[in-house]
C-alpha cells in the first residue's frame, strides 16, 4: 500500500513539472495548439508508405506542367507560390488565415494527414516554406519534406506516374501557432536593444547580405546578423534539394559558433529561404529556440528608422 501511495506522489509530482514547464517555458506549444513535427524521409519511405490511408503528398513544384509531365503516385500539385501574395504592404507574404486553410482543404489535407512535400532542384526551399506554414497553422498531423526531392526520387528508381489522384476535400482547420515567428516591432525592439543576446541567421547569397546588389529599397542586412548561406546545409549543385550529413551541419554551425543554447531567429529576402534553415534548425537538429521572421529584409529594408549594416560576413 505504502509502496503504491509513493508511485502515485511521484506520478503527481512528474505531471506538476510537466504542466508547469510548458507554463513557463518560452517556445512549448500552449494549451490547444498541435505540436507539429517536421521531418526529412527518403524516397524508399515514400514508395514504402504509398498506400496509407492518412498520407497526403504535396507537389509544391511552381509550373503546373512539371507536374503534368510525371509526379509521384497519388501526389497533389499545390504550387508553393498560391501560398503568398499582397497584403496591402507588402508584394510577397502569407495570405490571410481563411485563404490559407481553404488551399490546403483543397489539396485534400485533413486534420490528421501525414502531409510529405517535394519539389525540385533549388525549390526545397518552397518545400520547407509549405512545411513550415503548416506549422504555422498548427496541423496536428505529422509533416515530412522528401529529402532529395524529384530529382532523387526518380534516381531512387521509384515509380512516376502521369495520372491525377482522385480524392475528396479535406477537413484541415488552421489555428495561428505566433510563438514561432517574429514581427516587426518585435525586430525593432530586439535591434535597438543592445543588450539583446537574440542570434539572427541571414542565409542569403553572400554579395545580397552585403548590400553589393541593388535590389531592395535600401541594401545590407540585419547589423549583427550572421551569414550562413542556405545551400551550406545541402550537398550543392548535385542536388540543392538534399541535405548534407547531419554531422557536416553540426560542425558548420559550431565553427560559425551558433549553439543549441542561442536564441535565434531566422530572416532572409521574403521568409521562404530562412524556412530551411528553421527545419533543419528546430525540427532536425533540435535547437529549442528557433523563429523566422516572415517580412525578412523586404519589410525591414523600407522602414526608415531601422539601422542597415553592410559589407560580407568575414565568418562565412
Amino acid at each position: 500500500m505504502r509502496r503504491r501511495l509513493k508511485r502515485w506522489k511521484l506520478g503527481l509530482v512528474a505531471t506538476l513539472a510537466v504542466l508547469l514547464a510548458m507554463t513557463v517555458m518560452p517556445g512549448l506549444v500552449q494549451p490547444g495548439a498541435a505540436a507539429t513535427t517536421i521531418d526529412f524521409v527518403t524516397p524508399q519511405w515514400v514508395t514504402q508508405h504509398s498506400r496509407d490511408g492518412n498520407l497526403r503528398i504535396l507537389d509544391v513544384r511552381i509550373n503546373p506542367l512539371d507536374y503534368i509531365n510525371g509526379h509521384i503516385p497519388g501526389a497533389v500539385n499545390m504550387a508553393e507560390t498560391n501560398f503568398r501574395g499582397p497584403n496591402g504592404r507588402l508584394p510577397v507574404q502569407f495570405w490571410e488565415q481563411q485563404k490559407i486553410e481553404s488551399l490546403f482543404q483543397e489539396a485534400g489535407v485533413n486534420a490528421n494527414s501525414h502531409v510529405v512535400i517535394y519539389s525540385e532542384g533549388n525549390n526545397i526551399l518552397g518545400s520547407t516554406q509549405v512545411a513550415y506554414l503548416l506549422e504555422r497553422a498548427s496541423h496536428s498531423g505529422r509533416v515530412s519534406v522528401l529529402d532529395g526531392g524529384f530529382k532523387g526520387y526518380k534516381d531512387a528508381g521509384m515509380s512516376v506516374t502521369k495520372e491525377f489522384p482522385q480524392y475528396e476535400r479535406g477537413n484541415f482547420r488552421l489555428k495561428d501557432n505566433a510563438d514561432i515567428r517574429v514581427l516587426l516591432d518585435q525586430v525593432r525592439s530586439i535591434v535597438s536593444d543592445r543588450s539583446s543576446r537574440i542570434t539572427f541567421i541571414d542565409p542569403r547569397p553572400p554579395a545580397l547580405f552585403a548590400g553589393e546588389e541593388d535590389v531592395f529599397i535600401r541594401n545590407g542586412h540585419i547589423p549583427g546578423a550572421n551569414n550562413i548561406p542556405w545551400p551550406t546545409f545541402t550537398i550543392g549543385e548535385d542536388n540543392f534539394h538534399q541535405l548534407k550529413a547531419l554531422d557536416d551541419i553540426r560542425a558548420l554551425l559550431a565553427d560559425r559558433e551558433v549553439t543549441p543554447n542561442d536564441d535565434i531567429i531566422v530572416t532572409c529576402s521574403t521568409g521562404r529561404e530562412a524556412s530551411l534553415q528553421y527545419v533543419v534548425l528546430k525540427h532536425v537538429l533540435g535547437y529549442p529556440k528557433v523563429r523566422l521572421y516572415e517580412g525578412s529584409w523586404l519589410e525591414y529594408s523600407a522602414q526608415g528608422d531601422l539601422p542597415v549594416a553592410t559589407g560580407r560576413d568575414p565568418n562565412a
